[in-house]
């Protein structure tokens, strides 16, 4: 674009970015000032880095954004930008303050604890994600973009979580989710939740990766925009001043007389997925630094929910999978946590079993619970992770939790046999439908493979679900709410023939 002499239209909010390229931060500091704009605002952004000329433009382009004006003078630049297209400008929009960074909520009175109901053997549940309403996800993403108030959004939700508990209970479950239907995916809302923390979306990330075009090719993989998929970006020491999941059970228990079990991204995840060079060193020094506070904040979250009644809190971490078996794949797959860098192996699995172990530590350990799959974004069997647990079980085996919540059902996660090495007083929660797939298993096959686990692992040791949840993503659900209706009904229908 050529510069002008002055930009043709007032901005309503600007800020200056000095030198920052945006390999190094100057897009999360756009992203933090044009989120809450309403469609048609227009942002001025100040810069001194001659790249910005380039990257900038390109940006716009790949967000739906147009850069209306550019100006210059000496080293100054000032650039023009209208969230969405300058045909949406209302006529004098009102000017939209650019969000705090941390403001703590007042003081939350003392919950008083509830007793949670036991989990009896052979519980049938879901892992816990749901297909959301076409009208959740459109509500989602009004809430995130800042153009739906939080009350509205959470009555919304409501009416989401009741369809979603009502159909569970409908295919006779024994323990019942929320569906995760506030979230925008299985982790990634965390950052919706903390203060210092905010939702960027995953195109945000393209500079700040080795091979962007490798990475615009695993974006495309999902089958939906990459600018829906959001990803946590961290601006500050992380602080927890609200719950991150309590307030899922709180309203799940009102309509539900069954146990509720909730699912957290786990620590070993969080530190993965947040810490991003040029974005979190802003904060903390190193990774270890950051996990800390990770660390702190889960154990407050799961004293939390401990009072709050859930019967089961489940720690996902399936970017496990992801350390010991994407080698073997030519390229990197998706799966949120794993576009940071690694160390070998041995070491990453050393490091998640001491941070899950930190965040358990002193909890009641039969109401907690670790699930690990082979990835869950695409229903495309072929560009999932693949592999038995052999390089998993001895670090499964090394974290103190109640339960195991295992992808079992497909070939790719090998033999049920390995999971003997597991601890004898733990509960073994075993896949054994596979959400991926559009056909309904048989209720013989699951039967079948009900009664092969508890020749294994004893009656009273098991569990079981499907492999994974069956809407990871909000915008990507991997199949419909009749389909998952009918998946947990094959199961219930299993046990109680096996019963």
């Amino acid at each position: 674009m050529d510069q002008t002499a002055s930009h043709p239209h007032a901005p309503d909010v600007a800020f200056d970015g000095g030198d920052l390229d945006c390999g190094n931060g100057l897009l999360l500091l756009i992203r933090r000032h044009i989120d809450p704009l309403p469609r048609g605002g227009l942002l001025e952004i100040r810069s001194t880095e001659i790249s910005v000329d380039d990257d900038l433009p390109a940006w716009c382009r790949l967000t739906g954004n147009e850069l209306v004006s550019f100006l210059k003078e000496g080293k100054q630049r000032s650039f023009l930008v209208c969230k969405g297209r300058l045909e949406e400008r209302a006529p004098a929009p009102p000017p939209v303050a650019a969000p705090a960074m941390s403001v703590p909520a007042a003081p939350r009175p003392a919950r008083v604890p509830v007793a949670a109901p036991a989990i009896p053997a052979l519980a049938v549940m879901g892992i816990g994600s749901w297909p959301r309403p076409r009208w959740m996800i459109d509500a989602m993403h009004a809430y995130v973009e800042g153009r739906l108030p939080e009350a509205a959004f959470q009555e919304t939700a409501d009416d989401a979580v009741r369809l979603a508990i009502a159909a569970q209970e409908k295919a006779g479950v024994d323990v019942v989710t929320d569906g995760e239907q506030r979230r925008d995916s299985y982790a990634s809302f965390v950052a919706s939740r903390l203060d210092n923390c905010q939702l960027i979306p995953l195109t945000d990330l393209l500079p700040l990766v080795d091979h962007p075009e490798e990475f615009e090719a695993e974006l495309r993989a999902l089958d939906i925009p990459a600018g829906d998929v959001r990803h946590p970006a961290v601006f500050g020491r992380l602080a927890r001043s609200r719950p991150l999941v309590a307030h899922e059970v709180d309203f799940a228990r009102t309509v539900t007389q069954k146990p509720v079990k909730v699912a957290l991204p786990g620590p070993y995840l969080l530190t993965r997925t947040m810490w991003m060079e040029c974005i979190s060193d802003r904060a903390y020094d190193s990774r270890e630094e950051l996990s800390a506070d990770i660390v702190r904040v889960l154990r407050e979250e799961l004293a939390e929910l401990m009072d709050a009644g859930a019967a089961l809190v489940q720690l996902d971490e399936p970017v496990l999978s992801e350390v010991v078996f994407s080698g073997a794949k030519s390229k990197r797959s998706f799966m949120c946590g794993a576009l940071s860098e690694s160390l070998a192996p041995e070491q990453e699995l050393a490091f998640a079993r001491d941070l899950l172990n930190a965040v358990l530590d002193g909890f009641p350990r039969e109401r907690t619970a670790l699930h690990v799959c082979r990835g869950n974004w695409t229903p495309d069997e072929s560009v999932a992770l693949s592999g038995s647990y052999a390089p998993l079980v001895a670090t499964l085996a090394q974290v103190r939790v109640g339960a195991y919540l295992l992808e079992m059902c497909t070939p790719r996660a090998g033999e049920m046999e390995i999971l003997k090495a597991l601890p004898d007083d733990a509960r073994i929660g075993v896949g054994v439908v596979n959400q991926k797939d559009p056909h309904v298993e048989e209720v013989d096959a699951v039967s079948a493979r009900i009664a092969h686990a508890i020749d294994l692992f004893g009656r009273e040791r098991v569990l079981l679900h499907p492999d994974c949840g069956f809407a990871t993503f909000a915008d990507n659900p991997i199949c419909c709410t009749g389909s998952a209706t009918d998946k947990l009904g094959a199961i219930a229908a299993a046990v109680a023939r096996v019963r």
